[in-house]
């Protein structure tokens, strides 16, 4: 996710990069037709530019606001995930209770493995969404047992809440959390796996090509005609200003194309690896560790 820095104009127009250069050429060939080489033809006065630019404005501004939709429901998932990360962390480290004494040891094992595996859960489904291995981050946090009957599952973060819920049950078994508190602990997961669910509709069901083709067809046709509406009566000054017009509208094409996929691993996405290592500080110092990983800061105006 980028971090707003300020202005900062050369970024900005190189964001559209190879179509803004390629538009910037063309409309210098358009004026050197008309101007140098007299060719008339090529000027199209009469060509209707407002009404053109405004249904093209709303068919962009539309896609645009479906694009920050889906970009939007996966931060509220995510911040989902967080809350819930936090509600079963303190659920495990307070609703516990041995019942005696001899097994308090024990049931501090099981507690503290049952908040890694929560952290190894978001880190997992973290590296799931965005198609990367997540075995470096969950060699810290799970036994060399629990990773080997991870590698042959197809989705490693549902097979880490299925070990989440075998552990839970086993503590009910031995008495160390009643049946009241176990059906809370077990919604908890529900939550997650609800959470999980909607990210994984987002990244698995992409936008209609339509709305991916039309609008960019359309956006470049309009620049195509720009120059030549304009070249009368600008003349020499034409590139100026359907570059500057151009721009916008290609600017904004491209603002929706990043935006609806939020899981791409690229540096419009959702900053999922500065919500997770979030999400590890807080269920760590939920331990009462103090060996924390440091919080994430934005890299070059970056937030992974």
């Amino acid at each position: 996710m980028i971090v707003p820095r300020g202005r900062q104009l050369f970024k900005m127009l190189t964001y559209v990069g190879r179509p803004l250069l390629m538009l910037v050429l063309y409309d210098l060939a358009v004026v050197v037709a008309y101007k140098v080489l007299h060719w008339g033809w090529v000027a199209l006065p009469h060509i209707p530019l407002t009404l053109f630019g405004s249904a093209i404005g709303i068919i962009v501004a539309f896609r645009n606001q479906s694009s920050y939709a889906r970009w939007w429901e996966a931060r509220t998932l995510w911040g989902a995930l967080v809350n819930n990360s936090r509600s079963w962390a303190r659920q495990v480290t307070t609703v516990m209770m041995p019942l005696n004494d001899s097994e308090a040891g024990e049931l501090k094992v099981y507690q503290r493995r049952l908040v890694y595996h929560q952290i190894a859960y978001v880190h997992a489904l973290r590296q799931h969404l965005r198609g990367l291995e997540p075995w470096e981050e969950l060699t810290p946090l799970l036994s060399e047992q629990e990773i080997i009957e991870l590698r042959d599952q197809k989705n490693v973060p549902l097979a880490i809440q299925q070990q989440m819920g075998a552990m839970l049950r086993q503590c009910q078994v031995r008495g160390w959390v009643d049946i009241a508190h176990w059906r809370a602990l077990d919604a908890n997961l529900d939550d997650l796996v609800d959470a999980q669910g909607g990210a994984e509709r987002i990244k698995n069901t992409p936008m209609p090509k339509q709305y991916d083709y039309f609008p960019q067809l359309f956006v470049q046709i309009y620049c195509l005609l720009l120059p030549l509406a304009l070249v009368i009566n600008m003349g020499w000054y034409t590139p100026l200003g359907s570059t500057l017009v151009g721009f916008i509208f290609l600017a904004l094409d491209q603002i929706g194309r990043d935006l609806e996929d939020p899981f791409t691993n690229s540096i419009y996405d959702v900053p999922l690896t500065s919500i997770t290592t979030t999400i590890e500080i807080n269920l760590r110092q939920l331990l009462g560790e103090t060996a924390l990983p440091k919080m994430k800061t934005p890299e070059r105006g970056v937030l992974w």
